[in-house]
């Protein structure tokens, strides 16, 4: 396989980096969840579309059956995944949903075991019990026991599942489909979806104050354009376990610009679970290096 010219754990950096303010921007938001996510997608594919006209449009014709069926599913689990996430944020804390919406090895490490029959060595397995253990860390002081709180975290965790589902998804489909036509591709539906789903529900397209469209645009450039299409770019070079062992890295990302954009104050416990989350991923990491320069 050629070797992609930029370095993919760079590209993975800014992509983690860019997604973790995604809970931030939606949290400033006072529109419903749905028309968030929809306003979200809308503006991304509105972004991207001059650019895949003038370039991509011709690769549409070579999309076979199954990738047009697989893509229409991953971009609904996409979209689900955005209406539980954000939905979650109205009936937990940050951190919580965070914590819980970044959970992604666990279902990772089973859909790729179970659909790919990948093999996982005990020290990758263990490198991804250590960086969960950090992302609990992180939020040990935030969990609540009360019912409210307890849906919000079952919303969260299932919106987990969902985008775990989607990266699966993907990594089959991205092995045919450039990163640009795959990803408007999956946009599109998910924005579609995301329309019938406000529709359904009945909440309002507008009006809204400017600061929420504002932050709609400001949701399409960062965790989408800079943070769920990179790691699109990313299924190419890198497997979805490693994907989903640096998305733990997101509560992390997501309590730094907290402090400074929300004025949010930093405990021990997020500082020790960063330390925790980092390990894990080191261990990771460099375990899979080994294994890469066995096979080679």
């Amino acid at each position: 396989m050629l070797q992609p010219k930029i370095n993919p754990y760079f590209v993975l950096l800014l992509a983690v980096t860019s997604i973790s303010l995604s809970a931030i921007f939606v949290k400033l938001a006072s529109a419903p969840s749905g028309v968030i996510a929809f306003y979200r997608l809308f503006f991304t594919v509105v972004i991207m579309l001059p650019f895949f006209l003038a370039k991509y449009r011709h690769e549409l014709k070579h999309i076979n059956k199954k990738d047009w069926l697989l893509s229409s599913i991953a971009g609904i689990f996409l979209a689900f995944h955005f209406i539980l996430w954000f939905e979650s944020l109205n009936y937990t804390s940050v951190a919580s949903s965070t914590v819980l919406v970044t959970l992604q090895p666990l279902f990772a490490f089973a859909g790729a075991y179970f659909f790919f029959k990948e093999r996982f060595s005990v020290r990758a397995i263990l490198s991804s019990v250590i960086a969960i253990g950090g992302s609990l860390v992180i939020s040990w002081g935030d969990f609540k026991i009360s019912g409210t709180a307890l849906f919000g975290d079952i919303l969260a965790l299932i919106a987990c599942a969902l985008i775990t589902a989607y990266l699966l998804v993907g990594q089959t489909v991205r092995k045919r489909i450039t990163s640009t036509t795959y990803t408007f591709v999956v946009y599109g539906i998910s924005m579609v979806t995301l329309f019938i789903y406000v529709l359904a529900k009945g909440e309002p397209l507008g009006p809204y104050p400017a600061t929420d469209w504002i932050l709609f645009l400001l949701l399409a450039i960062f965790p989408n354009l800079l943070g769920h299409s990179l790691l699109n770019w990313s299924l190419k070079w890198l497997s979805t376990t490693t994907i989903s062992m640096a998305i733990l890295l997101e509560p992390v990302g997501a309590t730094i610009l907290a402090y400074f954009i929300l004025d949010e104050s930093v405990v021990l416990t997020q500082i020790v679970g960063g330390v925790i989350i980092f390990a894990g991923l080191i261990y990771f990491l460099n375990d899979n290096k080994k294994n890469k320069e066995r096979s080679t």
